[in-house]
């Protein structure tokens, strides 16, 4: 939670409050939805109620417009608002608890050294600040209120990892997590794989036999009707007897009209396509219709230059033959796929179970080890960047399996591991000092988290949160 908190107080917020970006704020209202919301609580932690009133102005706050709101409703952007709310108050209460404080003096000299509101000669401006905060509708009070507030923050993740120093084991291992050489064995699978040539007729048969589900495809019978102005009311233009009738027939799908009974009554002419599939023949408007074939039966369209009628019918899945070429080809490729995973999958099982031996390995490479160093890991001149450092992550004589940029798939043996010591009095080690400071600070971040979770209890209203969110529906 607070490194979330902490990374939050560097991203779009400290951008305005410590660096003035200026960007134009739009507010909104909820008017008047949550009145008396003051008494009723959304939210409580321990004793402290979090009232809807100050749900409502935290949403106001965050210049979140209510259709973005409603538009991602289900996907619980009020309780990721919510979660950041809580998130905040907990810092708060933190902060008070604490009893950490920023000054009058500090807070003036923040603001007068922001570059934003200087002078060339480097002095304060008072005309650039004022025009700031008119330019962003924002008050002085509100504006130095929310830099309190992050410096505040800020003062408290100091007060947590503050003097936090690295002793010098723990920098030399992040110098070696990183730029220790790594000797590895390797067999390129493709040398063991199966050549899909080499499948007969029969093991096609059989994979398309086991496999109906993934090879079948959808054929349907599509009926369509291209409604111009001239072939419904023979008019050259879209006037208003032609929008008439193009509602008569909007009202007729509704009603579960065929397309052959609308075709009737209004004397058009029905194009029919049977156990259509997208293919070498395919057209686009007969695969825009194809893809709607589980969505709608019959269905009206406006496309600008006509309106397209168009119903579908007879959805059938079928196997194509093995006589066609082409689908035999997809079968092939697709099992020696099959095959590549079987053989991925097998050599996965006996590594993680510590059954795969030097052996095993001697036996499947027929004598096509080949052998590396790699010296970072950041060298990524044959493997992926994350196979490298899953490699970086093993001992001597593990195994694993990795891939290139390819996606070409290797099984790797790690053969020596070469680690390294830092000169105590160079930049580099100061490089990793800091590093590995870092990672102590985080770690404590995370201790602390922890410890936010066991002393506060945070109860969630569900029925005024499902109340909040039923107003942006």
């Amino acid at each position: 939670m607070l490194n979330k908190l902490r990374n939050f107080s560097k991203g779009k917020l400290a951008g305005v409050l410590v660096g003035i970006i200026i960007i134009p704020f739009v507010f909104w209202g909820m008017g008047s939805v949550f009145s008396g919301g003051n008494t009723n609580s959304i939210a409580k932690i321990n004793n402290h109620n979090i009232s809807t009133q100050k749900f409502a102005d935290f949403i106001n706050d965050s210049k979140i417009t209510s259709e973005y709101i409603s538009e991602n409703i289900n996907d619980n952007i009020i309780e990721k608002l919510l979660t950041q709310l809580v998130s905040d108050t907990l810092v708060d209460l933190e902060i008070n608890k604490l009893q950490i404080s920023v000054s009058d003096e500090i807070l003036a000299k923040k603001i007068k050294n922001q570059q934003s509101f200087q002078e060339d000669n480097n002095i304060f401006s008072r005309t650039k600040y004022e025009k700031f905060l008119l330019e962003n509708n924002l008050t002085s009070v509100e504006f130095e209120q929310e830099i309190r507030n992050n410096e505040l923050k800020k003062e408290l993740f100091r007060y947590i990892g503050g003097g936090i120093k690295s002793p010098y084991f723990l920098a030399n291992k992040t110098y070696n997590e990183q730029l220790k050489q790594v000797e590895i064995d390797y067999l390129d699978l493709n040398s063991i794989y199966v050549n899909k040539n080499q499948f007969s007729l029969n093991d096609l048969k059989k994979h398309v036999n086991e496999n109906e589900e993934i090879f079948s495809i959808e054929k349907v019978d599509i009926s369509l009707i291209k409604i111009t102005p001239s072939e419904l009311t023979g008019e050259s233009e879209f006037s208003e007897n032609f929008f008439s009738k193009i509602d008569e027939i909007e009202d007729l799908v509704t009603k579960n009209n065929t397309i052959d009974e609308i075709a009737k009554n209004y004397n058009l002419k029905v194009r029919t396509i049977k156990k259509y599939y997208p293919g070498n023949d395919s057209e686009d408007l007969l695969d825009e219709i194809y893809k709607q074939r589980n969505n709608a039966e019959l269905e009206l369209l406006d496309k600008n230059d006509y309106f397209l009628l168009y119903e579908i019918k007879n959805l059938e899945k079928v196997l194509p033959s093995l006589e066609s070429e082409k689908f035999l080809a997809t079968v092939r490729d697709n099992l020696y796929e099959r095959n590549k995973y079987d053989v991925h999958t097998d050599l996965m099982k006996k590594i993680q179970k510590k059954e795969f031996t030097n052996d095993d390995f001697f036996k499947l490479s027929k004598g096509n080890i080949k052998s590396l160093k790699i010296n970072s890991i950041n060298d990524i001149n044959k493997f992926s960047n994350d196979s490298v450092k899953l490699l970086y992550s093993l001992g001597v004589n593990n195994f694993s399996l990795v891939s290139d940029k390819d996606n070409n798939v290797y099984l790797v043996k790690i053969k020596n591991i070469n680690k390294g010591f830092l000169n105590k009095d160079n930049e580099e080690t100061k490089k990793f000092l800091i590093q590995a400071n870092t990672k102590l600070r985080d770690n404590l971040y995370n201790s602390y988290d922890f410890l936010l979770n066991e002393k506060y209890d945070i109860d969630i209203n569900q029925n005024t949160l499902e109340r909040m969110k039923n107003y942006f529906k």
